[in-house]
Formats: structure tokens, sequence, C-alpha cells
């Protein structure tokens, strides 16, 4: 059945078909009408302008006869078919109002006059039309922006205050009698609004009724969002406040600003949109106002913005998360107002801090908050809470001493009595003290110096934190707040060190570490680590006790004892760069670092022996997975502790090289296990990675067999991967590597060839882009290797292996469609032809230079794939530009008559032209040569 409508839409005259099963009500099947309305959209779509006028004019009639049908159907259609009519008139509104049907709406409200279906019909349309004409999140083309402009502009002309009567007609008729007939109008009043006189609604009359609906239950919500769109309007700032006061005027005389007795959180919501509206703008009157020097109206709209404080604060603190939140934009600007006041009146002092209480009251967690299982209601709190935050940081920039004032009375007086206190408060407290931090900001967390009176309280609240026992308190929010809150402030333990052992052995007993949720141990793991990371010079005296402590933490978990470890091997590695970082950092001579050093990797080291051994041997799959992951673990274990080294100094200072060098020779042999390659490679070439910074040249005897491991039956990922370490160890040890890199130059080149070359399926993306990223990887190597001055390992492979190179360079810089790829190309070719192109470079390297260097700088930028629009492409182009700069500056005149004689004739290019290209190329500036370029392709692109 689709098939077949796909058919008519497509066909020539099935639209006709369709128009008169419309218009003359054949079937009575909802989808046949649906899809006959879908055709003749397509025709209007797309086809509009290949039918004849009668036909054009056909169309016109069966809709307006379809709407005449149906006053007297007796049951009115389903709504998706009313909702696709209404798209379809509105799609022949667009293409025929400003041409064929100026009285498209007269004709429609002639039709439909005031019958309850009729009038359903025309509001869907006019919504339909508003939504082709004016709807934001549709994308239209400058064309189609334009001419609905002129649409607008067309009907504010001709019809637009015939239809706002219409509208008036239609609340004063229905407003008793249909609630969803004045519901929708009021729907099309609020859209319309935007864009249309507002005069036309702004009015006594059209005020009065929407400010009556404001009292009736069903209207209410809707009336509501209706007069947000009218306070919503831009206007002159001082008819603006006007407006908004007479509104108010009447608002609060319903009593309607009396929240207490109001229940309904439908509408509340609604309401506390508009008051927020309303605020806003009167601020931005107020704004434009001072802008415009006008200080007595900006004085009158401030007091009207202060007149609603009281209302603000009630929709503020109001239980409710969703009214509560409409609310803060007003609350925001308003805290922006008295900013920018240079003294505060006692009542707007008064307002602040009832702002602030307000705050801190809505921070705080209901009881139905499930901590265990965050759903989408927590994660909508979460949300709201950052809003709060915000405010709270704009509080502090009004009044610093209040904000620091108010958190202290709540923080105390709340940690006073913490074990009698519920949970939500105990975390607010804490959580407050959090966020002073960011309110309150310091350059590098110095809180407590500098400022007297603030450090001090700061550090009368930490005091109390660490002191109190609250680290005890049973929930998981305070107990994860406590920790944050500790690590945040981490600058007081190095003025009272004599804390710490106190908040060490929370984070290492059930309160931290051990406790009974995986969320807090999770966390802790990590706060862990910043801790003793930021106060490593406080730690000396508690190294071995705390290294005692976390021993049972670092052990490996292995697959096989179904043992549910508390920490996660994400986390574990926290606790092994915390590990690292306290022996490193201690003030224990080199020996005694290397005995800890060895006691916290040799149990790895012996457990990776014994996995490794098993793995070899085991037979099911799922079980060589968990063995290769565990294996991996271990390997990132040992890397993780190398963190705590800044470079190889401190690995030597430490005597921890020994250790790291029997890592190396116990993990190196997992890279010829056949089995679980991929997860066991990558965690020995991170290692090595890690070790080539810590170790230096001490690892370099391991890299020739590693290479050769990591070398044998590769695939594409394998090698691309493995690419870095070799451009890591090239580009640091330089000559120092050059015999190893001479050996193992084609061997490598060979296995990426190889993998290049293997045919690919022609619509496997995934294959494609992963021959795309090795093929750069190939040529970033080749970069390194020139990069680094060690030409010679590419010219010591033979002349033949050479040539190969070279032509795998001149390919990757014309033939793929890749400017990333042929911008390193390019940087290879005029680093070569520095480094072989005078006159004593290697036999047969200036016949290259002038056969494929200097036409692939022409060919690759001439070529349609070649964009100049790209920013990557342009950069490429760049590179070509300095390849040819360096071929003139090494060859000279030489050059310049090759292009000129041979080479630019060739391309048939105007003799001027290449008088002008050669001139360019000869300035000592080579930007002036890039730019020329750039032009010089646009201009020969054909």
């Amino acid at each position: 059945a689709l098939a077949y409508f796909e058919q008519l839409k497509i066909s020539q005259d099935a639209w006709q078909v369709c128009a008169e099963a419309l218009a003359q009500s054949i079937y009575s099947d909802d989808h046949i009408k649906f899809f006959c309305f879908q055709v003749l959209e397509h025709q209007i779509k797309f086809k509009y302008s290949e039918l004849t006028e009668v036909q054009q004019q056909l169309i016109r009639e069966t809709l307006i006869t379809w709407l005449q049908a149906q006053m007297l159907n007796p049951q009115p259609e389903k709504t998706f078919i009313r909702n696709k009519a209404a798209q379809v008139f509105a799609l022949l509104f667009v293409t025929e109002y400003l041409t064929k049907w100026p009285k498209f709406f007269f004709d429609i409200l002639s039709v439909v006059d005031l019958n309850p279906r009729g009038v359903d019909m025309y509001l869907r349309i006019l919504m339909a039309v508003d939504a082709e004409l004016v709807d934001r999140d549709v994308v239209h083309t400058s064309e189609e922006a334009r001419r609905n402009t002129l649409l607008k502009d067309t009907m504010r002309e001709q019809c637009i205050p015939s239809l706002v009567e219409s509208w008036y007609q239609i609340l004063q008729n229905y407003q008793y009698n249909n609630s969803e007939l004045t519901c929708q109008c009021l729907e099309v009043v609020g859209a319309y609004v935007s864009w249309i006189d507002l005069s036309l609604i702004a009015n006594e009359r059209f005020i009065n009724m929407l400010l009556g609906h404001m009292s009736v239950e069903v209207l209410r919500e809707e009336a509501c969002d209706c007069l947000f769109e009218i306070v919503n309007k831009g206007m002159d700032p001082i008819d603006k406040t006007k407006l908004v006061e007479s509104l108010c005027q009447v608002l609060q005389s319903a009593g309607l600003f009396s929240i207490d007795q109001e229940d309904d959180v439908d509408f509340l919501a609604r309401f506390s949109k508009l008051v927020n509206g309303m605020g806003q703008a009167l601020i931005a009157s107020w704004t434009k106002l001072i802008k415009n020097g006008d200080m007595k109206s900006a004085q009158d709209t401030l007091q009207a913005i202060e007149a609603k404080v009281a209302l603000m604060l009630q929709l503020l603190i109001h239980e409710d998360d969703d009214i509560s939140s409409n609310i803060i934009g007003f609350c925001y600007d308003y805290l922006h107002i008295l900013k920018q006041l240079s003294a505060l009146s006692d009542q707007q002092k008064a307002n602040v801090e009832a702002i602030m209480l307000a705050v801190m009251k809505k921070l705080t967690y209901d009881e139905e908050y499930n901590f265990e299982n965050e759903g989408e209601d927590e994660a909508m709190f979460v949300e709201y809470r950052k809003q709060l935050k915000l405010l709270l940081d704009r509080l502090a920039q009004v009044s610093p001493e209040l904000l620091l004032a108010s958190v202290r009375r709540v923080f105390n007086t709340t940690l006073q009595n913490w074990q009698t206190t519920r949970f939500m408060e105990v975390e607010v407290a804490i959580r407050l003290l959090y966020m002073l931090a960011e309110a309150l900001p310091v350059s590098h967390g110095a809180h407590f110096s500098g400022d007297v009176t603030k450090a001090t309280a700061l550090q009368d609240m930490m005091r109390t934190l660490v002191t109190s026992g609250v680290s005890a308190y049973q929930h998981t929010s305070v107990t994860l707040e406590f920790f944050e809150t500790v690590v945040r402030y981490e600058k007081f333990f190095a003025v009272e060190p004599q804390h710490i052992p106190t908040v060490l052995m929370a984070f290492l007993d059930h309160r931290g570490l051990r406790h009974t949720s995986p969320k807090v141990r999770s966390r802790t793991a990590y706060l862990f680590s910043r801790f003793v990371k930021s106060l490593n010079k406080q730690m000396n005296p508690f190294i071995e006790d705390v290294l005692n402590r976390i021993q049972d933490l670092l052990e490996l978990s292995p697959p096989e004892n179904g043992y549910q470890a508390l920490l996660s091997s994400d986390d574990q590695l926290f606790i092994y760069e915390t590990a690292g970082v306290l022996i490193v950092n201690s003030e224990y001579s080199a020996e005694r670092k290397q005995v800890l050093m060895r006691n916290l990797l040799t149990p790895l080291m012996e457990k990776f022996k014994v996995l490794l051994e098993k793995l070899m041997m085991a037979q099911d799959e799922d079980r060589q997975m968990a063995l290769a992951d565990c294996l991996n673990h271990a390997v990132g274990f040992a890397s993780r502790t190398s963190k705590a080294f800044s470079n190889k100094q401190t690995v030597k200072q430490c005597g921890c090289s020994e250790v790291y060098l029997d890592c190396l020779q116990t993990f190196l042999p997992a890279l010829s296990c056949p089995l679980q390659k991929e997860v066991l490679r990558s965690g020995v070439r991170t290692f090595l990675h890690r070790m080539i910074i810590c170790l230096e040249e001490e690892v370099l005897p391991f890299i020739p067999s590693a290479s050769e491991h990591m070398l044998k039956d590769c695939e594409a990922k394998d090698l691309q991967e493995f690419i870095p370490l070799i451009n890591q160890i090239t580009a640091k040890f330089k000559t120092q590597v050059s015999p190893f890199l001479q050996q193992m130059f084609m061997p490598l080149l060979h296995a990426i060839f190889e993998v290049l070359l293997l045919p690919a399926e022609e619509n496997d993306q995934s294959a494609a882009l992963e021959k795309q990223m090795l093929r750069r990887s190939y040529f970033a190597f080749l970069q390194t290797v020139t990069g680094s001055g060690m030409s010679e390992v590419i010219a010591n492979q033979g002349a033949e292996n050479v040539e190969r190179v070279l032509f795998t360079v001149i390919q990757g810089a014309v033939d793929y469609p890749d400017p990333i790829a042929q911008k390193t190309c390019f940087i290879i070719l005029s680093k070569l032809v520095e480094l072989w192109g005078g006159k004593d470079g290697p036999v047969g390297f200036a016949d290259f230079v002038y056969k494929h260097i200097v036409p692939a700088c022409f060919l690759a930028p001439l070529k349609q794939t070649f964009d100049l629009a790209d920013a990557q492409t342009v950069l490429a182009l760049s590179e070509c530009a300095v390849t040819l700069k360096t071929i003139h500056l090494k060859r000279g005149p030489e050059c310049i008559q090759y292009l000129q004689q041979e080479y630019l004739p060739s391309l048939q290019v105007a003799p001027e032209i290449i008088q002008e290209f050669c001139q360019a190329l000869q300035q000592p500036d080579a930007k002036v040569f890039k730019n020329y370029l750039k032009v010089f392709f646009q201009r020969a692109k054909p």
C-alpha cells in the first residue's frame, strides 16, 4: 500500500483523484484521507508551478469544499487529519497569497463563520501559517526568509486587523461554553503577537477579556502564556513599563498575587513564567532608560521592579522546583541591578538576604531523592541546583560579607547538632561551605591568606567540619560532600596540619575507601589521590602507615576467585598513583624508596607471570578475555605509579630505575602471546610510552625486540597505534636510535604497505577510515624521521627502496583527497629538498625534484578535490608553497628557468602569468608567495 501511495505522489494526475476523493468524501478510512492530503501536499510543495491555471483553481476549490463539509459531518475528523489539512492550507497560502489568492483568510472566514468545527480548522490553519512564517526551529533559505517577510508585511497591511477581530469574536463567543476552542484561540493570539502591531491586542477590551480568563480554571494557563507573549514583545521602555504595571495592578486586584491559597502547581508554573517575563521586561526597560540618561523614568521603573520582589520571593521559595526554576531569571537580573547601584537601601539589603535564605532552602534535597538509582527526576534536580549555584555566585558579587555571614550561621548551627539533624540539612550546610570557594574566588585556592575576615571564617568552618565528627554521618550524600569539601580546601591543612591524621583515617576506613556504597568508594579513591598529591609536603610522617592500610586495596583481583573486590580496576588506578606519589615525594633515602617501590610492584609482576601462563593454556574465549583484561590491569597499575615522576631525574634519584626495568622485562613477553593480541599489545605499548619518558635511554635495549613482536601479523589499528611509539623514540633519542631505525625501517614499511594494499569492500566505511588513519600515521613517521635530522635512515635503504618511499610521498601529496596527509607530505618533501636538494645531494635527486616534486606542487592544488575554502587544505597549500620556495632556494636560477621555459608552458599557462609567478617565487618574504599561490590556484581551477 505504501509503495502504491508513493507512486501516486509522483504520477502526473493522481493528485486529481485524491482531490476528488476529499471534495466528495468518497472514503471513510482515516488513513486513506490522510494519504490523499499527503499527495496534495507533495503536489503543492514540488510541482505546483507545472500545473495549469485551471488545475490550481481545482486545488483551491477542493480545499474550500472539504472545509465546508466539516461543518455538516456527523463526526469531526480525527485530529491528525485536521492537522495535516491545516498544513496543506498553509502551504497553499504561502504559495498563492501574494499572487492568486489575496482573499485567502476572508474566504475561509466566510465559510466557517462561528461554527465550532469551522473555527477549530480556522485556528489550526492560523497556527500552521505561523509555523511556516515564523517558527525559529525551521531553517529557512535566504529566499524563503525574504518571501516570509513579504508575506507578513502584506498580511499586516491587508488582513491582520480583521483576523484580530475574528479572534476577539471567537473568545467572546466561546469563553464560557467551549474551553478547548478558547484555549486554541489564546494560543493563536500568543503566537501572532510577536510580529503584529501590539496595540491591536494590548488594548482595554482584549486585556480585560484575557484577565477575565485568568480567573477561569480551564482557561487560565493559556491566558497566562498569552499575556507572557504580550509582555515579551519589544517596545519603547516607558510604554513597556506602563503596560506591565497596568497588567500587574489588575492581576493583583484579582487576588492572583497571594500565592499561599493557590494549590494548582500547573497554573503556578505558567504564572511564575509570566511574573518572570514581567520582571525581566521591566529590568530591560530600566537598563535602556539608564543608557539613555532618563534617570527620572529609570527611578520609576526601579520602583516597579522592587514592588514585584515580594512576589518573586514567594515563587522562588515554592516547594515545586519547576515554579521556582521559572523565576530564577528575574531573580538573577534583579541582583545584577543591585550590583550596579552605589549603595543599597535597607529594603534592598533585606531582599538580598531573603533571596539568600531562599537559595539555601531550595538547595536542599527532598526525602524522595533516590541516591542509589538516579533517574530523570534526580537529573532535573541536579540541573536546578546548577541554576541556584549561579544565583549564589551572583549574591556573592552583590554582597560577599552577607553571603559569608549567612553561610557561617547556617553551617555552625547545623553542625553543632548534626547527630539529630536530617541528612539533607547537614548535606546542604557542608555544600554551602563547598560552594563558597567558587562564589568568593581567589587565585590558586589561597582562601586562608589575604582578607582576614574571610580567611578566619573559612578556617573556623573547616576546623568545625573536620573535628565535629560529621564524617561519620550515615548518609552517602553527607559523606561525599565531606570528602569533596576537604579536598577543595586542601590549603587549610597547610595552615593547621594537626588535622591531617583525622582526615586520612576518614579516607581510609569505612567512611571512605571501605564504605558500604560502591559510589562513595569510587569517588573517594579519586579524591584521596588528589588530597595526597596536594599535601605531599605534609604527608611524610604518615607514609608507611598509609601504605600498610591500603595494601589490600592494591591487590590485583584475578578473574577466577569470584571475590568481589572493594574497588573497580579504574578506582585502583588512583590508589596506585597515590602510593607512587607517597613514595616518590617522601623524604626517605633512595634505598628506602627503592624498597617501597619494589614492595608495591613485585606482587604485580608475580601475578602477571602466573596469569600469562594461564592465558597461554586457556581454551575458553571468555576466560581468555578475563585473563587478558587482568594482565592489562596489572600493566596499567604499574604504568600509573610512574605518574609520580616528573622526569628521568626523579626516577634515578629515587633509585627506582631497576624496578621499572624489571617490570619491562616481565611485561614484554606478553607481546608474543598469540591470544588476545589487541588487549595485551595496547597495555604494553602504553607502558613503553611512559618508560621512554621515565627511563630515557635505559629503555632502548628493550625496543628492538618489542618492535619485532608488535610488527608480527598486525592489523591497520595495531600499526597505527605502534607508529606514535616509534615517533616518540625517534624524536626523543634522534641519532642514538639511528641504527635501530635503519634496521626496522623497511620491515615497518612492508607491514604498512601490506595492510594498505589489502582489498577492501566497496562500502566498508570503517575499513576505509582505518586505512586513511594508517596512511596519515605512515606519513607522520616519515616526517618525524626527516624532521629529526635522520634522512640517512631513508638514504641507506638502497636505491630501489628509497625510490619507492619517495613515490609514496608524491602519491600522498597528489592522489589522496586528504588535506591532513597532503600537508604532511609537503613538509616531508620540503625537508628532503632542504637536505638533499643542493649540489652535493644524492645522485639523481635533482632530477627527481624536477620530474616529480615540482609537478606535485601544481597537480595537487589543481585537483577538484583540493578545496581552498577548507582550513586544512589552506594549510596544505601553505606547505606546498614552502616546498616550492625551498626548491628555489636550493637550485636558484636553474629552478626559475625550468619553470619559465619547460614546466609552466607545458600546463598552457599564459606567458604574463608565468612571469608573475616567477617574480612572486623570487620574493624574499615567503608570506608574499604563499598569498600569491592561493590566488594563482583560485584563478587556475577550471
